[in-house]
């Protein structure tokens, strides 16, 4: 079986064209004008006159929550809503219960993935202070990295920034992509104590972003990146919120020549600090939603390419676990189904081209984490790819939520576009708010040397 997808604007390589696409099995195997399908008995054609057709976004940053946490999500609902969002392959972190801390645990993973996952995936191997011989067993070319996302380093407390002396351990060693998130834990605790005392229990949400301050992000991240820059390692700095940690990233290379490459993700780009008054724990992640100035400032540094890609940090939580005083509600939300509606929505306010869109949530996470044959619309890639109708209004309601936790910050939210259909390798997966789940997604792979 074949399919055709006809006069749709492909965007791609930095070029928007006008063109068909044909689709062999998995993967693309033509792009021309006019492909004549004469000679073909089984096919399918798709008129999309109207339509772009984007390379399919790979999300470097999800919870996913299976296995041990599958009361807020598990593989196949998250990559469910995942492809109803134009999220054709993700990357998982270890935060699950056990910890993702053995080859074997990691495995485990993979096979949940191979008979539930809607999408194609990744997992990251975790870190902390017992496993670095485990972790450098790591498989270059079927793993996506090493990361401490989610993880005490110790058991207790802590993260991976808050250790220079093992982070030099691990940067001398691994020849693995190292994924971290950088906050300085003294500088929280010393913040949280002001607070506390200040206002007991009832501290409110808008101080999230004291707490979880500046200084602390700015302060754990040039402390990683100098003991980074000293091993010439593959570093990647998650989620970075702050406009003062842009300003640490150069720009003077291309992406894939980068040793240190950097993300912003969906909500730091989307909400400021003015909206804790009215969302609450909803918008409570960590890294923290900042200021205006820094909202603005991150999308500045995407445009000018000291960030290099956008992911999600998809962490759902039940509405119940979200409930309650500033140190009852968990820290994370449910992003995956509505990243690129929101990107698109910034391109609607003329903020950025949808040609740069497609660059930092497909091309550029495929050039920093190696991946093979995807992240593009080229001839013998992957089909994995997104059609949206740029002019199709839609608003986020309680009966469109597809995720598990059935709730999202952006419910009453009015998009202006719509994703129209996916393919994840060559198979149509969602049509017109239908699923089609009877090809499940691929395992990614990656390039030997990082």
């Amino acid at each position: 079986m074949k399919t055709v997808i006809r006069n749709a604007s492909i965007v791609s390589d930095g070029n928007i064209i006008v063109a068909d696409i044909l689709i062999a099995g998995e993967r693309i195997e033509k792009i021309g004008t006019s492909i004549n399908l004469s000679d073909v008995c089984s096919m399918i054609e798709i008129n999309a006159e109207g339509l772009y057709l984007l390379p399919g976004v790979i999300d470097d940053q999800v919870h996913f929550r299976e296995p041990g946490l599958t009361h807020k999500g598990s593989i196949y609902t998250e990559s469910r809503a995942a492809v109803a969002g134009g999220i054709t392959s993700f990357m998982e972190m270890p935060n699950t219960i056990p910890n993702t801390l053995t080859q074997e645990l990691l495995e485990e993973k993979y096979t949940i993935a191979s008979t539930t996952s809607l999408a194609n995936y990744s997992f990251f191997m975790g870190i902390n202070q017992n496993n670095l011989e485990e972790a450098l067993k790591t498989d270059n070319e079927n793993i996506c990295g090493i990361t401490d996302d989610g993880l005490y380093f110790n058991n207790h407390e802590g993260i991976l920034a808050n250790y220079p002396e093992f982070l030099e351990q691990l940067f001398s060693r691994t020849h693995s992509l190292v994924a971290l998130h950088s906050e300085d834990d003294t500088i929280i605790k010393n913040n949280t104590n002001h607070y506390h005392k200040r206002y007991g229990e009832d501290i409110s949400f808008e101080f999230h972003p004291k707490i979880r301050s500046e200084e602390a992000c700015l302060t754990a991240t040039k402390r990683v990146l100098e003991i980074a820059k000293k091993h010439n390692n593959r570093l990647h700095l998650f989620h970075v919120s702050t406009l003062a940690e842009a300003n640490l990233f150069e720009n003077k290379l291309p992406v894939r020549e980068k040793r240190i490459t950097a993300e912003a993700c969906i909500h730091h780009l989307w909400f400021s600090d003015k909206e804790y008054e009215r969302l609450g724990a909803k918008i409570k992640w960590n890294p923290a939603i900042k200021t205006v100035e820094d909202k603005k400032g991150l999308l500045v540094a995407l445009l000018d390419d000291r960030l290099d890609i956008i992911a999600t940090d998809h962490a759902p939580h039940t509405l119940e676990e979200k409930s309650g005083t500033y140190f009852k509600s968990l820290s994370g939300g449910p992003l995956v189904q509505h990243a690129l509606p929101t990107m698109l929505e910034l391109f609607h306010q003329g903020k950025i081209s949808v040609e740069k869109i497609v660059e930092k949530m497909s091309h550029h996470v495929a050039e920093i984490y190696r991946i093979k044959e995807r992240g593009y619309i080229r001839e013998g890639y992957f089909a994995d790819l997104v059609l949206v109708d740029l002019n199709n209004e839609w608003t986020v309601t309680p009966q469109n939520i597809l995720y598990k936790c059935q709730w999202s910050p952006f419910e009453n939210q009015c998009f202006k576009s719509k994703i129209v259909k996916t393919f994840v390798n060559g198979n149509l997966v969602y049509d017109n708010e239908r699923f089609h789940e009877n090809n499940n997604g691929k395992r990614i792979k990656f390039e030997k040397h990082r």
